[in-house]
Formats: structure tokens, sequence, C-alpha cells
């Protein structure tokens, strides 16, 4: 028997516990790493790397990533988007799958399979 594969869309992403994000008076989103471990004492020591890198993201970033709640699907997500930003984001799917799966690959968010 196959085993079915699970779509994308029906995933349900929450935000790492590893970042923390903070908002600037335009509405900009700017996302906070704490880089902790071995590797990156020695590096914030060697070659003065910072103990928080911090990724500033785009209008369609700073809008989307305050609405992941751990309980809406990426299709929920990227309807929400559609909503606010209309044709600007189309391609709709393709583009909000790749960009969660980035986000995802980045350790910005987890993602948590449909039942």
């Amino acid at each position: 028997m196959k085993k079915q594969k699970k779509n994308y869309l029906d995933f349900v992403p929450e935000l790492s516990e590893k970042i923390s994000f903070e908002k600037d008076k335009t509405g900009k989103v700017t996302v906070l790493v704490q880089n902790k471990g071995v590797f990156n004492r020695i590096a914030q020591k060697l070659f003065n790397k910072p103990p928080v890198t911090k990724v500033h993201l785009d209008d369609c970033g700073s809008y989307i990533l305050p609405q992941i709640d751990g309980r809406r699907t990426v299709m929920e997500l990227a309807l929400i988007q559609k909503a606010r930003f209309g044709e600007a984001v189309e391609p709709l799917y393709p583009r909000f799958v790749k960009y969660m799966q980035i986000m995802e690959r980045c350790g910005f968010v987890k993602m948590k399979q449909p039942d």
C-alpha cells in the first residue's frame, strides 16, 4: 500500500523558539536570531561576529510573520497575504510555499503535519 503524500498547504507553521522579532515604526519586521553554541562563541571572540543576527524582512514577510500563530495552515496564511497584497503576490501558492520552505530551512518556523 502506497503512503499518501501530504499537501504542504495543509501544514501548520509555528514560530521557532530560537527566534524573536521586532517591528519598527513603519511596520517592517526584523527577525532576531541568537547565535549560540561553541562555534558561534569562537567566531564571536575571534572574528567579532555579533551574538544576535538581524534579518530584515520585506513588506510581505513583515506582514505574514506576525500572522503565524501555530493554528493557521499554510493555505490560510497564503490567502491572508493575497487579501492584503492582491495581484502583487501572484503566482500565490508556489511562491508562498517556497517562502515557507525557506523560513523552515532557516529555522524561523517549524511545520506541524496535518492529521
